[in-house]
């Protein structure tokens, strides 16, 4: 689904609603400060990749505030990744603040209050993806929202060149190509965060980051594998099993849970694939679970619905999408 919204053909005095309307529409509510509403210019395109969105937001000058107010309706948990193409933008959050020029791009955590301003016309991209996406491939992701990283080069670069191109392509591809390339765009994001040193350095401790960084790879590179336990993990991380399970403790999480969220959302991706043709059974013992009434709790106990249902609904949305 392509959708574009601009000023141009609005009315000066019904500027400053429409403009509202359009950014809860596309991201989630948030209140505006113009500095000219009734002169107020604005367009926004909308590309949905399966299960995250990429925007083009050009507008004059704009604060953008997420206030308590706005969390009495929110949706699940969402970040915004933005890349200014030609303006400076100030963001804060969390009691941190930041500046972002162009050849960087920052996360912003709808779950969160937070203001977001430029004080030029600005040009941006910006991708949507649920918090559980992002969360299920790197841990805590709402620890880098007030870091800048680089959009110009490394996995950095390869992200938003990416996320330039997509949207020209988007006529051409089927529905699930579009879902299967958007699952990658947030691979590459993950991989561009990822890839800068203070991931490491954002703990604790940065030798408990790194083994703790050591590990959640290793664990989703092995999934699939039936024998990953604590023991297992351990010795092929090099570190005892009693300092594993202090890493997790550290988190708030276990080992054990860790691994089966980890799976769980494995599963549900691949049920909502309509490229996918495997049972729901087949889908859980590809990804570890060997137990299918366990398998089957687990899913409705995280997800809401059994696994049948789930991608029943996710089929129906993307048609009536």
């Amino acid at each position: 689904m392509k959708t574009s919204i601009t000023t141009s053909a609005t009315r000066a005095p019904d500027r400053s609603r429409h403009w509202h309307e359009a950014i809860a529409s596309a991201y989630f509510p948030l209140d505006l400060r113009f500095r000219e509403a009734d002169r107020f210019s604005g367009d926004l395109t909308t590309w949905q990749f399966g299960d995250v969105s990429i925007s083009r937001l050009t507008c004059d000058a704009l604060q953008y505030l997420r206030l308590p107010h706005h969390f009495r309706a929110a949706r699940d948990e969402e970040f915004l990744v933005t890349v200014p193409a030609n303006a400076e933008v100030f963001f804060s959050q969390g009691g941190r603040e930041m500046t972002c020029r162009p050849g960087g791009f920052f996360l912003e955590r709808s779950s969160e209050p937070y203001q977001f301003s430029h004080s030029e016309a600005a040009d941006m991209w910006v991708l949507k993806v649920e918090a559980e996406a992002l969360g299920g491939r790197m841990r805590a992701p709402d620890r880098f929202c007030t870091l800048q990283f680089e959009a110009d080069n490394g996995a950095g670069g390869l992200f938003t060149d990416m996320l330039h191109l997509l949207p020209a392509r988007f006529d051409g591809m089927t529905q699930e190509a579009r879902t299967t390339v958007g699952r990658q765009l947030v691979d590459l994001l993950v991989l561009a965060i990822k890839a800068d040193d203070r991931v490491l350095t954002s703990g604790n401790s940065t030798v408990r980051s790194a083994h703790l960084a050591r590990v959640e790879t290793y664990v989703r590179a092995h999934l699939q594998d039936f024998r990953l336990d604590p023991e297992r993990i351990a010795r092929a991380c090099g570190i005892s099993t009693r300092y594993l399970h202090e890493l997790f403790r550290d988190t708030g999480d276990t080992v054990r849970n860790w691994i089966r969220t980890q799976r769980l959302s494995a599963c549900s991706e691949a049920l909502a694939d309509p490229g996918n043709v495997q049972t729901a059974a087949e889908i859980a013992y590809s990804w570890g679970f060997s137990d299918q009434t366990q398998f089957s709790r687990a899913f409705k106990s995280h997800f809401g619905l059994p696994p049948g249902e789930y991608r029943a609904r996710a089929f129906e949305a993307r048609a009536d999408g």
